[in-house]
């Protein structure tokens, strides 16, 4: 049954991607669902504790992805070894990236505005990962034909200009943009002919003399911001739970 799904429903050699993918996405949910039960006091769920200290999740995360990681690095893309490493390895995706802003931040951010950087984090690995299951490969390999990738001049020419596009729209304060826009190169082109962020390494070297520019940089980042935020933490307020009222009670640290 698994050797017929993966032969006629995903693309040979990706349903280890799959596997990740399901397992990273599943073990999020039910990882923020039983953390929003541990903060609201329902629920058998509770904080786990060895001797006084806090074991936060992302502990045997990482356990788990580096279990995974090297399983499936040493059990190759195909076989119910792969399998059973690549759902492994996404088990312990999960619980890292639900804790990413505690890793960033080395503090027990979870509930607070800088935890909402772990929410993000999550949709946007996923985002990357669906698209690589999708078919898209890095730097827009996939858009070159059969002859193309035999001459390796096209194909270094257009592996490098679309990593300096990619590059371009990183330093003009765009990490979103330059992320998805390593595997859609039209994204990155968008990014790259746009104006800078202010602030950005691209602002602060090229815009010092151009007011105009400046200008037209605060206002177009004011305008996107004031249209697109909002949205955003509505999104990570309904995933993450950031705004939910947990009466006569703090802000309880994460499991």
């Amino acid at each position: 049954m698994g050797h017929w799904f993966s032969r006629n429903i995903v693309e040979p050699g990706k349903l280890p991607l799959l596997l990740a993918l399901t397992s990273f996405v599943v073990t999020f949910l039910v990882t923020r669902a039983v953390t929003r039960l541990i903060r609201a006091g329902k629920g058998p769920f509770g904080n786990v504790s060895s001797g006084g200290l806090h074991i936060h999740h992302v502990v045997p995360g990482v356990v788990l992805t580096i279990l995974g990681g090297f399983g499936a690095v040493g059990s190759g893309r195909h076989g119910i070894g792969a399998a059973v490493f690549a759902v492994i390895f996404g088990i312990g995706a999960g619980l890292v990236l639900d804790e990413f802003a505690l890793v960033l931040h080395l503090d027990d951010v979870y509930w607070s505005e800088d935890g909402r950087k772990s929410v993000e984090a999550v949709v946007l690995t996923a985002a990357l990962v669906g698209l690589a299951l999708a078919g898209f490969s890095p730097l827009g390999v996939n858009d070159l034909t059969a002859d193309e990738r035999q001459n390796r001049a096209a194909f270094i020419l257009t592996l490098v200009l679309n990593f300096l596009l990619v590059l371009v729209t990183l330093v003009k304060g765009k990490f979103r943009m330059a992320v998805i826009g390593a595997l859609v190169p039209f994204v990155a082109i968008v990014g790259a002919i746009r104006l800078a962020r202010p602030g950005s390494w691209w602002s602060r070297h090229f815009y010092g003399r151009r007011h105009r520019a400046r200008a037209r940089s605060r206002i177009r980042t004011y305008r996107h911001d004031k249209r697109w935020v909002r949205v955003r933490r509505r999104v990570q307020d309904l995933i993450g739970g950031f705004q939910e009222r947990v009466p006569g009670r703090g802000s309880t640290p994460s499991s």
